[in-house]
């Protein structure tokens, strides 16, 4: 036997599993991200805002986007969404840093009235 059949004879090693598992209820497929509202002249042209990031909403009423992008490259694009000729003004949005988890404090009443 040559030494090129005793390697692919050989079992493959097993590929190591991942030993941290994700934290409950934190998707990490977008990574971090940062929300602009965008309002603009040209809904037409506005829909072209999709190359800057994901276009979430886009109003034709009231002629603003929500826009998400990366939080790494975020200065970077609020530079080039503000060069753009239809776009009047950028709001960032602060979705992100309100305070989701509540805590109740005040008993809760309603055991107290049975039937």
């Amino acid at each position: 036997m040559t030494d090129d059949t005793i390697e692919r004879e050989q079992a493959p090693e097993p590929i190591p599993q991942a030993t941290q598992e994700p934290e409950i209820g934190v998707t990490r497929m977008f990574g971090d991200r940062t929300g602009f509202i965008v309002w603009y002249s040209d809904w037409k042209a506005a829909r072209g805002l999709d190359k800057y990031g994901t276009l979430h909403y886009l109003s034709r009423k009231m002629h603003y986007a929500v826009l998400y992008v990366n939080s790494d490259v975020a200065e970077e694009t609020l530079k080039n969404l503000q060069r753009l000729s239809y776009v009047k003004k950028i709001e960032r949005s602060f979705r992100n840093e309100i305070k989701t988890e509540y805590e109740r404090n005040v008993p809760d009443k309603t055991r107290f009235y049975g039937l």
